[in-house]
């Protein structure tokens, strides 16, 4: 543990995106190393394409997105993943270190979330990624 804390609008905006469905995405971020808040967010109107623009390049986040997809079957699906974008290349090595190592702190928070995508490269945040994730 990183003795980083969630604070408490993390969990607010979890529930929003869960249960009243009014958002697309949420992410968070790690302030002052000492605690993960709600950075941005994304209404239900918003595209997977404008979440994976609301990531900054250099820097990493953890992430909630409404992810809609087919399944095989041809059936529309929407489920919550949670995203940990940590651009290897382009952060620090203790930015990378705080967010590993506090990624379980909120984890904790979002209970129900089933799907997990962490990606390095944004290679790896491409839609067809994330979809085959879902599918899993």
């Amino acid at each position: 543990m990183s003795g980083v804390t969630v604070a408490d609008a993390c969990v607010d905006k979890f529930n929003e995106i869960k249960m009243k469905k009014t958002l697309k995405y949420v992410v968070f971020k790690i302030e002052n190393r000492k605690q993960i808040v709600v950075e941005a967010e994304g209404d239900k109107d918003k595209t997977y394409a404008d979440f994976v623009a609301a990531l900054p390049e250099s820097e990493p986040r953890y992430a909630l997105v409404d992810v809609a997809y087919s399944t095989d079957e041809g059936v529309q699906q929407n489920k919550l993943c949670f995203f940990f974008w940590s651009p290897d290349d382009k952060t620090t090595v203790k930015d990378r270190m705080i967010y590993a190592s506090s990624k379980d702190a909120i984890k904790k928070k979002l209970v129900g979330v089933m799907k997990e995508v962490q990606a390095n490269d944004p290679s790896e945040l491409e839609e067809s990624e994330v979809i085959a994730v879902m599918k899993k």
